[in-house]
């Protein structure tokens, strides 16, 4: 819709919308005047426009805290709370429909860098698990070449180095990728992944450098909801390395249950690679090259 169009959409929808904010002051509920919708300004109208939607309400003289919550039907939201001159009091990335706080306004209480530390292995882990299927199943296609320890770790090692470099140039916006270019590139290393583990009995020497390369790609992909959540620029170094490891804990929890489903049970059979690794292969390359076509063809 154009701006006009929408805007008596918007305050048609605006009630709902306050009716599933929980705004309190020292646990006193807050009353929201009529919110105010700001659209960028976007020519295609077939692309998102950033709106920014404008609340305001009086605090109770004396508030020493506040907590916030919407109704989960909205989706997740990024918390960030700052005072008149900018500073930054409070921040956290809330599941929907989980509260925040009541936090600390007086500054007389800083959050713990722990639990901004704590919020980002969260959201780290959970961009794996339960969210990440194409990197689920690349981690997948790397198991089902070899579940021997030794391999795997060569494998592993090599993408957690080369995902953690890109992750933090992404960030700091040295290095930009459109997502239309790399979210195809992702389902195409899973197809790789798969296919060499059709014509691959054992790890080759230059594979670990293949994933290396696949694990750049990838980065790039963690930087971007990185990028689309904002980490804090006063905890840029902790939210960016707890999110770091909660995404390695999420590869490390695929691997130990793939470990737990086949490969502790039948990795020594004869039968392994006919029954287990060559269907699993080609059942997880088909999936990812459709998704090469879908994200080339209609975009991401």
């Amino acid at each position: 819709m154009s701006e006009q169009e929408l805007m008596p959409v918007f305050k048609a929808f605006a009630p709902d919308l306050i009716s599933g904010i929980q705004f309190q002051a020292d646990g006193l509920d807050i009353n929201l005047a009529e919110p105010n919708l700001t659209l960028t300004s976007e020519p295609d109208l077939e692309l998102a426009r950033e709106a920014v939607i404008t609340f305001t309400g009086t605090l109770p003289t004396g508030s020493s805290s506040l907590g916030w919550q919407w109704d989960e039907q909205f989706g997740e939201s990024a918390l960030r709370v700052s005072t008149a001159t900018g500073e930054e009091i409070y921040t956290e990335y809330l599941q929907p429909g989980v509260p925040a706080g009541p936090f600390d306004i007086t500054g007389a209480v800083k959050q713990s860098g722990f639990s901004i530390f704590a919020n980002y292995i969260v959201i780290g882990f959970e961009h794996i698990l339960p969210k990440g299927l194409d990197h689920i199943l690349f981690v997948v296609g790397l198991f089902l070449l070899s579940s021997k320890l030794k391999p795997l770790i060569w494998q592993v090692s090599s993408f957690t180095l080369a995902h953690t470099v890109t992750l933090a140039l992404g960030m700091l916006g040295i290095v930009t990728i459109p997502a239309a270019i790399v979210e195809p590139l992702i389902a195409l290393s899973i197809v790789y992944v798969c296919v060499e583990n059709l014509w691959s009995r054992n790890l080759s020497k230059w594979r670990p450098a293949v994933i290396f390369g696949f694990g750049l790609l990838h980065g790039l992909g963690f930087a971007s909801v990185l990028t689309e959540i904002g980490l804090s620029p006063n905890h840029f170094i902790t939210g960016l390395i707890g999110f770091n490891i909660g995404v390695e804990l999420g590869q490390l929890t695929v691997i130990a249950l793939c470990f737990l489903a086949v490969g502790v049970w039948f990795r020594n059979k004869a039968w392994y690679r006919s029954y287990i690794t060559n269907p699993a292969s080609i059942a997880i390359a088909l999936m990812a090259g459709w998704w090469v076509f879908e994200r080339t063809v209609y975009g991401v």
